[in-house]
């Protein structure tokens, strides 16, 4: 799996077309934070438990149509999008990457997001129902 910085990310969506931008955090947080524009939720894990979607792959699948196709990662603060492109990986996907930072980055001194790195923070396009 490659790791990419959340610029490198945007600059293959923009040349790459055909890569799709999956957003794997709960729907929940896809709308209401906020997410990339053109991104595609598909939960990682799953409310109100937070367990792992048993058919995250097989979601990712039926959107991307075949194995090979290029797929970018991205929640949060890019720990969640290691473990389900691990997965994917796991079932046969051979081209995944990882947004590091995430949409919002990591927890600053007072504990908010969104001012240490992440998608939003660098100014990449995105979008709050």
């Amino acid at each position: 799996m490659e790791h990419l910085h959340p610029k490198q990310a945007y600059e293959i969506l923009q040349s790459s077309p055909n890569t799709l931008l999956i957003d794997c955090r709960t729907e929940v947080e896809f709308f209401y934070v906020g997410h990339p524009v053109d991104a595609i939720n598909i939960e990682w894990n799953t409310a109100p438990d937070f367990e792992q979607n048993p058919h995250f792959a097989d979601e990712v699948l039926r959107m991307a149509g075949r194995k090979d196709r290029p797929i970018i990662l991205i929640c949060r603060s890019g720990k969640r999008s290691v473990d389900a492109g691990l997965e994917l990986e796991k079932h046969g996907f051979t081209n995944v990457a990882n947004v590091l930072e995430g949409f919002e980055g990591d927890l600053d001194a007072e504990h908010h997001r969104g001012n240490l790195g992440g998608w939003r923070k660098h100014g990449l396009p995105w979008r709050q129902v």
